[in-house]
């Protein structure tokens, strides 16, 4: 019998205060032909949320770096590990913007050891944690019980109104 593999959180990510159900979730292979697919999934759904084209690519970039980095070292580039992708649009007052949750079943590291590697070391490749932490506004990585990792980012996109009212005091200052 072969065993099951284990279900992230039922569609929830188990984050303090964040229990709601995913918007959208996806599971997907440790198989980087599924990374395409993934980005456009995000760029179009930032799209839609009111994220400018630019700021919509960066946040599909940072979620397909995070993705490639758990099939390259999660699984060690092994095919057949599972990756569940989630995404909630988020609206508080003033803010909207967007949750990506990454999970998987992959190997676990301590979070306090993921860091991007130094800028001034010029080489190809390394740069996925870089990328993550300087687009999102916020990015957590954490052990799942009993294995794999999650990581948690978000990015706001600051309410119309409130740029109305920050453009209004900037132009009676000036």
């Amino acid at each position: 019998m072969t065993p099951q593999p284990t279900t992230p959180s039922h569609g929830t990510d188990q984050s303090p205060g964040q229990g709601s159900e995913a918007a959208i979730e996806v599971r997907l292979r440790s198989r980087p032909i599924y990374l395409a697919g993934t980005r456009e999934l995000v760029v179009g759904l930032c799209r839609r949320l009111g994220f400018p084209e630019q700021v919509s690519g960066q946040i599909a970039l940072a979620t397909d770096e995070a993705l490639a980095n758990v099939i390259n070292h999660g699984y060690g580039r092994r095919p057949d590990g599972l990756i569940w992708l989630k995404l909630w649009p988020e609206s508080s007052p003033g803010v909207r913007g967007i949750r990506v949750v990454i999970e998987d079943e992959g190997e676990q590291i301590d979070p306090e050891a993921i860091f991007g590697r130094d800028l001034d070391d010029v080489r190809p490749g390394g740069l996925g944690v870089h990328i993550m932490r300087q687009v999102m506004d916020h990015v957590r990585h954490e052990k799942r019980d009993p294995d794999g990792m999650r990581l948690t980012m978000s990015k706001a996109l600051p309410d119309p109104a409130g740029e109305q009212d920050q453009q209004r005091e900037s132009n009676a200052s000036g």
